[in-house]
């Protein structure tokens, strides 16, 4: 099982307003560096996936607000993918404060993928080594998160057998 290191990123003054609130463009911008900072971790780099005539562009992006976040401060983005059926893929992303340790925002991209003409591509079919990468990281994912649901509800037994 592969561990991809988090992205990292520092609140710059030119991201906040006046008040040194982090404004709420900036954290679309943010799940853009740590998508590509995941693709590449995996191998899917995007100018890889350029080289094999494969784009994959931006179809929505939903970002629920949970907190506010200063200039000066660390945040970790939490990147992983959330779907993918061969054609489309969704990443999810948790934007943590090294300051607070909390989220303060959650979000999601979908996306899809086309050849340079437009038409849409079945990775499966276009690119099966990059199909078989991310229904890998899809299937780690689902483990993981399967794995920490397991140990919160052995945890919640064992506090009501105390």
């Amino acid at each position: 099982m592969s561990e991809w290191k988090i992205y990292r990123h520092k609140v710059q003054y030119y991201e906040t307003d006046q008040m040194g609130i982090v404004h709420h463009s900036n954290y679309i911008r943010w799940f853009e560096e740590a998508r590509t900072d995941l693709m590449e971790q995996m191998g899917l780099g995007y100018d890889r996936m350029e080289e094999q005539g494969i784009l994959s562009p931006v179809l929505s992006v939903e970002a629920d607000y949970l907190r506010m976040v200063h200039f000066g401060d660390t945040v970790s983005i939490e990147t992983y993918i959330k779907e993918y059926n061969g054609i489309k893929l969704t990443v999810a992303y948790e934007v943590i404060s090294d300051r607070t340790e909390m989220v303060h925002c959650r979000g999601t991209s979908k996306h899809c993928f086309i050849d340079r003409d437009g038409r849409p591509l079945a990775l499966k079919h276009a690119q099966p080594e990059f199909h078989d990468m991310l229904r890998g990281v899809l299937e780690e994912h689902k483990k993981k998160k399967l794995k920490r649901i397991k140990m919160k509800d052995h945890k919640n037994e064992r506090k009501r057998e105390e």
